[in-house]
């Protein structure tokens, strides 16, 4: 046996035949980077990467995993920030990355439907969709690397939600490897189709624990015509909920984006996001980013946002605002919001939250997880930022300037436990967009109804009986 991963020899011999030894990794240094998620939260061990080049590659080394109960970690783009892409510290678990799976395999402009295999990055699917006009709506900070696969394993959300939905509302169907390497060809391109049970929903939001993901078929929408992105300075949650009521009444479906952001944010991104700038001439306490877009005219959209911003002046709910005049001036605006997280990572340790509760709800809980938050830390910096149309908040907290890092974020837990009482108060969620991986994986065992905790183990059992898919995430069956 392999005293470093309990591994025999031969078995990881038999598994790298499979792929081809050129598309296997076995060098620690060359194994280390996909050992450890992105904010460091997480480190594991593994003997060996494969790199499969097919569907049938990935069915052949799930056959093999389950015969001889060898656990596998899938691994698209190592962006997760739960801990879900990374194996566990036994040096037991294989990495089983889909980045050689990266092929557009057909974009149909006619039914607005692009077949894409789950390691394609998600700028490359972006692209394909502008090459024949049309829109891959997703977007995210991370979209020049995070993959497909990954994406729709996390039901990733990213800021257009609130006008086109999440992951799951963006597939029409999916190809799986089955942990038994059985193939399920789903990649269906009906957007109707009421035939049984929808097994394309247990997959998508699974973390990779039931199956793996290897191609999908996902909705293109028309390009927008018309494009306007305004920040306006406001002066609280509150104020930005009626603006968001009158800007959702007066763009219905043109909303694309509606972002709260506090002062504190844009003070680190200006800090220390190289070309990031405040446009207003004064600080405000918060910040409306607000993104409109309209299938008819650019005249529409530019429209639509005068007449927003102007009774926001009017009724005193906007401070000041700015309308992008060019689309370098959209791109900037836009970077500001989605380096607010990066943006932190200079100010020290910060500890962060994926929440959502009900939209109406957002001013009462930062107003109440502020209060409790401060009185468990006095001094700590508050940057709550995120998707104010749909509810979703990035509650993150720097520590206080000065404060000992290692000691701050020795109170994840503690602090965790406090604002998602807040959130589950409000009937919210504790997990938003990024998942639940290992970070909130007891966490959900605790606040979830026992039947409900009992349904999700018995689906993991039913697909995965040997447990060797992604085991200790989401749900735990040992």
């Amino acid at each position: 046996m392999d005293t470093i991963s309990g591994i025999s020899p031969d078995l990881l011999d038999r598994f790298a035949a499979i792929v081809g030894e050129g598309n296997v990794l076995r060098r620690p240094e060359d194994i280390a980077p996909r050992l450890v998620e992105n904010r460091g939260l997480y480190r594991g061990a593994s003997p060996m990467v494969l790199k499969p080049g097919s569907t049938e590659d990935v069915a052949a080394i799930l056959k093999l995993a389950t015969e001889t109960r060898t656990p596998v970690v899938p691994q698209t783009g190592n962006t997760g920030l739960v801990g879900g892409q990374v194996p566990r510290g036994s040096g037991t678990d294989l990495i089983l990355s889909l980045e050689r799976m990266n092929r557009i395999r057909d974009v149909d402009p006619v039914a607005n439907v692009l077949v894409a295999e789950g390691g394609a990055i998600l700028a490359d699917v972006q692209k394909a969709a502008e090459g024949v006009q049309r829109l891959f709506p997703l977007s995210l900070g991370s979209e020049g690397s995070c993959r497909i696969g990954g994406n729709l394993s996390t039901n990733a959300g990213g800021t257009a939600v609130l006008a086109y939905g999440n992951m799951r509302q963006l597939c029409l169907g999916l190809e799986v490897v089955l942990p038994t390497g059985e193939i399920w060809d789903g990649l269906r391109r009906l957007k109707k189709d009421n035939t049984g049970y929808d097994l394309r929903d247990l997959f998508i939001g699974a973390e990779g624990t039931l199956g793996v993901i290897t191609g999908a078929v996902l909705k293109l929408f028309p390009q927008p015509i018309g494009r306007q992105v305004a920040l306006a300075g406001i002066a609280s949650p509150a104020d930005a909920l009626r603006l968001f009521e009158k800007a959702s009444n007066l763009c219905g479906t043109s909303l694309t984006g509606f972002e709260l952001m506090p002062r504190l944010g844009v003070e680190f991104t200006t800090r220390h996001i190289e070309g990031v700038r405040d446009p207003l001439s004064e600080p405000h306490p918060w910040y409306a980013l607000i993104d409109i877009s309209t299938s008819d005219s650019a005249e529409t959209a530019e429209t639509m946002v005068h007449a927003l911003l102007e009774w926001g002046l009017e009724t005193g709910l906007v401070r000041d605002a700015v309308i992008a005049g060019s689309v370098a001036q959209q791109k900037a605006l836009w970077q500001m919001r989605e380096s607010m997280s990066d943006a932190q990572k200079p100010e020290g340790g910060s500890i962060k939250h994926d929440v959502s509760v009900p939209v109406s709800s957002i001013p009462l809980f930062m107003e109440e997880a502020g209060k409790a938050v401060m009185a468990a830390i006095p001094g700590a910096r508050i940057c709550a930022f995120g998707h104010l149309g749909d509810g979703n908040i990035h509650y993150n907290i720097s520590q206080p300037v000065g404060a000992d890092k290692a000691a701050f974020l020795a109170r994840w837990y503690e602090i965790n436990e406090v604002v998602h009482g807040i959130v589950l108060s409000l009937d919210g969620s504790i997990s938003a967009e990024h998942g639940i991986g290992q970070l909130k994986r007891d966490e959900l065992a605790r606040i979830r109804p026992t039947i409900e905790i009992d349904l999700m183990r018995r689906i993991k059992r039913a697909f995965d009986p040997a447990n060797i898919m992604n085991p200790g995430k989401v749900v735990a069956i040992e």
